[in-house]
C-alpha cells in the first residue's frame, strides 16, 4: 500500500511541479498570473488536439512524430495564453487578479468546447484517444526501471518525469547563478529600480510570464498524455491548477521546495483512497488539506516576516515607467 502510494503520489506530484514551476518564474517577475488553470487546461487540449489530428490523417502514426506534434501544440497554446495575460497586464495595465480568474474562466471553457467536439468529431463523447502519442510520452528509458525497489517507484516512467526535474534543476539555477535570474528578481523587488539600473523591464515580465505560462501549459500535457493516457474528459484535471498555485506559496517561492512540496500535495490530494470507512463529508476534507496547509505555512511565514520566505514585493503591481 505504501509502495502504491509513493507511485500515484508522484504521478500526481509532477502535474503540480510543471504548472508550480512555471508560476515561480512568472512571480518572480512581479506578475501574479492566476490563469494557471486555463493554461494548464489550454496546454493539455492544444497537445490533445494535435496529436488526434495526426494520429488520424497518417497512414501509419510514428509515435515520436506524435510526440513533437503534441508538444508543438501545447506549448503554442498555453504561450498563446500567457501572451494574452501579458498584454493585457503588462501593456494595457489591467488588474492581474481579474485577468487571472479571466483567463481561467477561458481556459476552461477553451478545453471543453474544443474537447467536446473533437470528441464528436472521434465517433461520441468520450471517444476521443491518441494511444499512439501516450504510447511515447509514457515509455520509460530502458534500463532504469530495472534497478531493485527504486526502479519501480521513481524510474519506471515517461520522459516528462525528468523533464519535470529538469527544470526545476535549471529554473534554480537561473535564477540563483545568473545574471538575467537577479535581474528577473531585482524586477520582481522594485521594476523602477532595475529600470534605473538598464534593465528592460517591460521585455523581462513578457519574457518570464509567457515562458513560465508554457512550462504551467507542460502539466495539463502530463496530464492528459501520461495521467489519463492519452483521453479528454471535460473538467477532469481543474484542481491540479489551484494545487498548483497554492503549492507557490507553500514552497515560499523557491523552485527548490517545488520539488518535495508537490510530493506532499500529491499524497494529501489521494491519501483519502487508502484510508477505509470515509464517508462524503471525510472525504471532502482530505481533499481540503494541500489547501488548509498552505494556509498555515503563509500565516506561520507572514509572522515571522523573514525577507527569503515573502513572495516578490512587487507581486501582482502593474509597472508604469512614468509613476518613477
Amino acid at each position: 500500500m505504501i509502495i502504491s502510494l509513493i507511485q500515484r503520489s508522484i504521478t500526481m506530484a509532477l502535474i503540480m511541479l510543471f504548472g508550480a514551476d512555471g508560476e515561480i518564474l512568472t512571480e518572480k517577475s512581479g506578475n501574479l498570473n492566476l490563469g494557471v488553470p486555463g493554461i494548464m487546461y489550454m496546454g493539455g487540449i492544444g497537445g490533445l488536439m494535435g496529436s488526434f489530428l495526426y494520429e488520424n490523417y497518417a497512414a501509419e502514426p510514428v509515435g515520436i512524430v506524435a510526440l513533437l506534434i503534441a508538444l508543438f501544440s501545447s506549448l503554442l497554446c498555453s504561450g498563446l495564453a500567457a501572451l494574452l495575460y501579458s498584454f493585457l497586464t503588462i501593456t494595457l495595465r489591467a488588474n492581474q487578479n481579474v485577468t487571472g480568474l479571466a483567463l481561467t474562466t477561458f481556459g476552461v471553457g477553451f478545453g471543453n468546447f474544443f474537447g467536446g467536439s473533437f470528441s464528436k468529431l472521434a465517433g461520441g463523447v468520450g471517444q476521443i484517444s491518441v494511444q499512439t502519442t501516450a504510447g511515447a510520452f509514457k515509455a520509460s528509458i530502458p534500463g532504469l526501471k530495472d534497478i531493485p525497489v527504486l526502479g519501480q517507484l521513481f524510474f519506471d516512467r515517461g520522459w516528462m518525469f525528468y523533464l519535470g526535474i529538469g527544470i526545476t534543476v535549471v529554473l534554480v539555477y537561473f535564477l540563483k547563478n545568473t545574471r538575467k535570474g537577479l535581474a528577473l528578481r531585482a524586477i520582481g523587488e522594485n521594476p523602477a529600480t532595475a529600470d534605473a539600473a538598464g534593465i528592460n523591464v517591460i521585455r523581462y515580465k513578457y519574457i518570464a510570464t509567457v515562458v513560465g505560462g508554457m512550462i504551467s501549459g507542460l502539466g495539463g500535457l502530463y496530464f492528459v498524455m501520461d495521467y489519463s493516457s492519452g483521453t479528454w474528459s471535460n473538467n477532469s484535471f481543474g484542481e491540479f491548477g489551484w494545487l498548483s498555485v497554492a503549492l507557490v506559496i507553500f514552497a515560499m517561492w523557491k523552485p527548490l521546495n517545488v520539488m518535495w512540496g508537490s510530493l506532499v500535495f500529491g499524497a494529501l490530494s489521494i491519501l483519502y483512497l487508502y484510508v477505509k470507512g470515509l464517508n462524503t463529508h471525510t472525504t471532502q476534507i482530505f481533499n481540503m488539506l494541500p489547501y488548509f496547509i498552505t494556509i498555515v505555512v503563509l500565516v506561520i511565514t507572514s509572522l515571522r516576516k523573514r525577507k527569503e520566505q515573502q513572495p516578490p514585493a512587487s507581486l501582482g503591481l502593474p509597472y508604469f515607467r512614468e509613476d518613477r
